[in-house]
């Protein structure tokens, strides 16, 4: 076991949490939904730190804690404020055959005039610039034709647009951060686009129960920032953070590094991606932030014994364990050559699989100890061949910037075609390794993910899109996943990319009564048409 400069090393982390009301078309009132989800800590690096991580993975730590060494001191608000977005690159993508829905109407300049009405004028855009922007998805894959973005800064302005749209039958998608990796968050035609991030007031923090209430567009690392200085944290977390807004976490039941832990939203909320209506506040039960943080970043050589190890944490870890996340050597080659400022942990060698093990606790000296132990026991028993222990908070987010890095990685290395799902742990690697036979020299596969909840992110990266790669990779990734009785989705949602690929999940007569609901509440269809479900299902 490696120790950096000795084996004892340790973190502090803390962490956030959830709750909802939805517009819907025709429903104006709220609703609302309590619900939870996970998040992670940080530690620090020996020697210099990695400036490129401060930007992309932003501090984790807010509570002043003791340590061995000293005491960890809260940042100031404008740091913890700070928020960063991950760089694009345009790509072309394969094409998605939708006709567009001739029912509904084309905006002209009466709907113009009314949104300004009921809107500030710098609030209802128009400008090709801003348009532009918004109607593109985070991936550049995705481009829609919209006309028309409006700003809403509160619910009633929110339910204002939305009745208005119904009785004009005037599609709309809902839009947050727009980080979304399936297309479901901008238009596929001449949507309206209704962006709520101008919606991001946190309302109140209930100090004792740890119950968030804040508007939908509030973006996440900005929220575990704020809960950070009442030593609670957001129980979601996501490599997207500095971008992503609470509303669309909600909307797309996203999951994130913390799983293990906290567990998903998928609890207490069905994911609708906006088609049922427009999430525009969030209630959260947010998790104490604890003191004691430790994070390893440990090197095995083949999938049984991530596996094995992940059993053995969860057994011998218990209640500090808090993350369990693995890469594969594909994805830590890509980190490592494509990102600025990336070390590998272990320089000497490259191996075949990684795995970070995060535990927090409330007792330093007995969490340490626990983590230690475990590890010694698993590198005799052959399941680790080799392991580092974070020893600051900069050596934690370099660990973390390595896996959080990898979608940055992918984008800077060309094309890259996303598959989010979940599956039988123990069979979790084997698409992979399909993927990786049938493609051969044509592409590198890499598969890494959260590895506690069976939740596999399968990447194929090419230096440009191929349709000759495209047609080796579609149908056959949703139809292994079927024969294994896994879903195509576990967290990135089905947005346009999916819609007409949920059968692969879910029965007819599951699809049916799906569709039935959003007829209920939705019965006009403007709410974020095409997405989710299949255009069949609305076929006579």
């Amino acid at each position: 076991m490696r120790r950096g400069k000795s084996l004892k090393c340790f973190l502090a982390g803390c962490h956030l949490y959830q709750h909802s009301a939805c517009i819907y078309p025709e429903i104006p009132n709220s609703a609302s939904a309590i619900f939870q989800a996970s998040r992670i800590s940080l530690i620090h690096y020996p020697e210099s730190p990695l400036q490129s991580y401060d930007k992309f993975n932003p501090l984790r730590h807010v509570c002043p804690m003791a340590s061995r060494g000293g005491v960890l001191h809260r940042p100031n608000k404008e740091s913890l404020i700070a928020t960063s977005r991950i760089h694009q690159r345009s790509f072309g993508s394969t094409t998605i055959n939708i006709q567009r829905n001739p029912s509904f109407s084309m905006i002209n300049s009466d709907d113009i005039n009314y949104f300004r009405d009921i809107l500030d004028d710098n609030t209802v855009i128009q400008d090709e610039d801003r348009l532009s922007s918004a109607n593109i998805d985070w991936m550049r894959k995705y481009k829609g034709s919209s006309k028309l973005l409006l700003l809403p800064k509160d619910t009633d302005e929110v339910s204002k647009i939305l009745r208005y749209c119904n009785s004009r039958r005037l599609a709309v998608v809902p839009q947050g951060g727009n980080t979304g990796l399936v297309g479901g968050s901008v238009p596929v035609y001449d949507e309206v686009i209704v962006n709520v991030g101008l919606m991001n007031k946190i309302i109140s923090l209930d100090k004792v129960s740890g119950i968030l209430k804040c508007e939908a567009g509030c973006i996440l690392q900005n929220l575990d920032s704020f809960l950070a200085n009442e030593c609670y944290l957001m129980p979601i977390d996501l490599g997207a953070k500095g971008s992503c807004q609470i509303g669309g976490n909600v909307s797309t039941n996203a999951g994130g590094l913390h799983f293990v832990r906290y567990g998903s939203l998928h609890g207490n909320v069905l994911g609708s991606e906006g088609t049922l209506g427009i999430i525009t506040k969030v209630s959260i039960l947010t998790p104490a932030r604890l003191s004691s943080t430790n994070l390893a970043f440990l090197a095995c050589e083949d999938y049984s014994s991530c596996q094995e190890l992940l059993l053995k944490a969860k057994r011998g870890l218990g209640e500090v364990l808090s993350a369990f996340e693995f890469l594969d050597t594909n994805s830590m080659d890509l980190v490592l050559d494509k990102l600025e400022g990336v070390r590998n942990p272990f320089p000497s060698s490259l191996h075949k699989f990684y795995v970070l093990i995060e535990t927090t606790g409330t007792d330093d000296s007995y969490d340490r100890a626990k983590l230690e132990t475990f590890l010694v026991n698993s590198m005799e028993g052959g399941l680790i061949s080799d392991g580092v222990i974070a020893q600051d908070i900069n050596q934690a987010s370099s660990f973390w910037r390595i896996r959080e890095g990898i979608t940055e990685a992918l984008m800077k290395a060309g094309a890259v075609y996303k598959y989010d799902l979940s599956l039988p742990v123990e069979k979790l690697y084997d698409i992979v390794v399909e993927m990786q036979l049938r493609l051969g020299s044509s592409a590198k596969v890499c598969g890494y993910g959260h590895l506690g909840d069976g939740n596999l992110h399968l990447n194929i990266s090419t230096p440009n899109y191929d349709d000759n790669v495209f047609a080796q990779i579609e149908p056959f990734v949703y139809e292994w996943t079927a024969e294994h009785r896994g879903s195509i989705s576990a967290e990135h949602g089905l947005g346009l990319m999916k819609a007409d690929k949920i059968h692969y999940s879910k029965s007819t007569e599951t699809v049916r009564l799906m569709a039935s609901i959003k007829k209920l509440v939705d019965p006009n269809g403007i709410m974020n048409p095409y997405k989710v479900l299949p255009q069949s299902i609305y076929s006579p």
